[in-house]
């Protein structure tokens, strides 16, 4: 039973990742047809090798040495020319297979929703992308095609033998049996060890992505032998599993080659010893020289099993992957042309195996409003906003824009219609026009004008115009120009409603105002929900919801919420106060 549901997931395995393999079958198709005429041109030689000993040179007969001699070399030069495209046809296909299904795997990846990258660590997503889906183009190249070749030259050879003589044949056979077992026992073994291989490099390679992305706070804290320990307990992990794998392909090399030696040697004993008929000089030299080459597939085939077992733990891996299915809904309705309001009607929605974090919420943004959230930290304010951008799926309740419910929204309309501002600003090592156009369809007059509504113009030349570098990770800006980039940004793109999660860093007075100044571009020409952290950066908002635990408690303008002398109104003096003495310290 468990053997069928084995070979049934592997079934389906394969079948997951046919459609990356089916356009290039023409190449595979072209080296299954040369195997076979190469696998005969090889069996063919010892038969030629005999017929060179007993006909020609034994009896002396110069003519028949060198028709014989020329055929024997016809056979060798034809089957080096099928072996070598054979081997161009599968590099070819392989190569176009792996670079196929890398892309459909990375862009699998990009389709996943938030609630993925929120648990999965980028190192064992880049092992997916590269280790495991390489250890699958090594099998296409140097393994499961390989071995129909490898069987037929077997078959083909064994065929051979039993032509020229059944009885000597018989004892070549006769460690066929414990051979056979010792292949397959290791077989099943090196199957676990290498998916415990590639489990601990997705580990490894996992905890150190993490350590080079958090490499400042590492070296602020001094956590570098800490960091190194981790590492090397992971190295060592890793390790380990390598050494056994590399114990079990050798154990499988070393027994072939013995029991290879130990044929060659039976053969010479029952020979030598007067069994059966008196054996020809060309026939001993044709059992070793088949025997040799009938051994040099089956030793070879530990090395392959490796490769084998490699790639169904990278598949079990990719396959893994392929198959997570948490995509966030595409959608299938448009939005009207007109932009209306956004109403959230008794929202609820929990992050994935966890408790909800929204309990009925209630919020309406009018056409042209701007909103703040505020309340305290885990209350909720940036899980409205994230699921506003629907970074996540799974809400309960009602979610509407323009009428039209967020979940049914395709997600190419609504990422036309509503943008965001982050309080921590992603930007990509290239140009300042690649950060500022993400997804192109931008002109440059409408990007710069953009970073002169944001306040970014000064920067922007700075940096070298819209052609000037940006840094990983904008490592090259301060905190404050980053986030103006991140307004120009939003500007460029020209969506009517953004979510702007206010900035918290500690700028210096001058970025401050420039973003002070960004900020007020945004309310004037859109609709915003801004996502407040510094109360005072709000006060002059057409409304502000004040959220407590996942609910709205408070909602109304400034001036009325400080007079109700609610949590709104503690939260703003204890934050005003904490504002004035920090002033007081930094005069100090």
């Amino acid at each position: 039973m468990n053997g069928e549901a084995k070979a049934s997931s592997d079934v389906a395995m394969v079948r997951r990742v046919w459609p990356f393999l089916k356009p290039d079958l023409w190449f595979y198709a072209a080296a299954i047809l040369a195997a076979p005429l190469s696998a005969a041109l090889t069996v063919a030689q010892p038969f030629l090798l005999k017929k060179v000993i007993d006909d020609a040179i034994v009896p002396g007969l110069p003519q028949n040495l060198m028709r014989l001699s020329l055929l024997y070399l016809a056979a060798v030069v034809v089957s080096f020319v099928l072996e070598s495209g054979y081997t161009l046809a599968l590099g070819v296909g392989a190569t176009r297979t792996i670079s196929r299904l890398r892309t459909g795997v990375f862009a699998h990846a990009l389709s996943l929703g938030q609630s993925f990258f929120d648990r999965e660590p980028t190192g064992r997503l880049l092992t997916r992308v590269t280790s495991d889906v390489e250890a699958l183009g090594e099998t296409l190249t140097a393994g499961a095609v390989t071995l129909l070749l490898d069987a037929l030259l077997v078959l083909g050879l064994l065929g051979l033998l039993f032509g020229l003589d059944h009885e000597l044949t018989f004892v070549v056979l006769t460690v066929a049996p414990p051979l056979a077992i010792a292949v397959e026992l290791i077989r099943r073994r090196m199957r676990t060890v290498f998916v415990t291989v590639r489990t601990a490099l997705a580990e490894l390679m996992a905890y150190a992505s993490e350590r080079f992305a958090g490499i400042e706070v590492v070296q602020l804290y001094s956590d570098e032998a800490r960091s190194l320990a981790g590492f090397e307990q992971r190295l060592g992990r890793y390790r380990r599993a390598t050494v056994v794998s590399n114990v079990w392909d050798s154990l499988m090399f070393a027994i072939v080659d013995g029991v290879g030696s130990i044929t060659a040697a039976l053969i010479l004993w029952w020979v030598s010893g007067g069994f059966g008929d008196l054996a020809t000089a060309g026939l001993v030299a044709a059992f070793i020289d088949s025997v040799g080459r009938l051994f040099t597939p089956i030793r070879e085939l530990s090395g392959k099993l490796a490769i084998l077992q490699r790639a169904a733990g990278a598949l079990e891996k990719i396959v893994g992957l392929l198959e997570i299915d948490e995509q966030v809904s595409p959608g299938r309705r448009t939005l009207p042309p007109e932009t209306g309001d956004i109403v959230l009607r008794d929202v609820r929605f929990a992050y994935r195996g966890g408790p909800d974090v929204l309990h009925g919420v209630d919020l309406t943004i009018h056409d042209g409003d701007v909103v703040a959230l505020v309340g305290r930290t885990g209350s909720g304010k940036t899980t409205i906003g994230k699921l506003l951008i629907r970074a996540y799926d799974g809400y309960r309740g009602s979610i509407t824009l323009d009428g039209v419910e967020l979940g049914e929204v395709k997600l190419d309309a609504l990422r036309h219609r509503v943008g965001i501002v982050q309080q921590d600003v992603v930007l990509f090592p290239g140009t300042v026009r690649d950060n500022l156009a993400l997804g192109g369809g931008v002109s440059d007059d409408e990007l710069l004008e953009a970073v002169e509504l944001a306040q970014a113009t000064q920067l922007v030349r700075r940096l070298g115009g819209l052609d000037g570098a940006v840094a990983a990770g904008g490592r090259n800006l301060s905190v404050g120009e980053a986030q103006l980039l991140a307004f120009a940004r939003t500007l460029a793109h020209d969506a009517p409603f953004v979510v702007l999660d206010e900035a918290t860093a500690s700028v210096d007075s001058l970025t401050e105002a420039r973003i002070q100044e960004a900020t007020r571009a945004l309310f004037e020409r859109k609709t915003v929900l801004v996502v407040a952290h510094r109360l005072s950066t709000i006060t002059g908002a057409d409304r502000i919801c004040v959220l407590d635990a996942g609910r709205v408690v408070e909602e109304g303008p400034h001036e009325e919420l400080l007079s109700r002398g609610g949590l709104y109104a503690r939260l703003f003096n204890a934050q005003l106060s904490e504002e004035r003495r920090e002033r007081a310290a930094h005069a100090r």
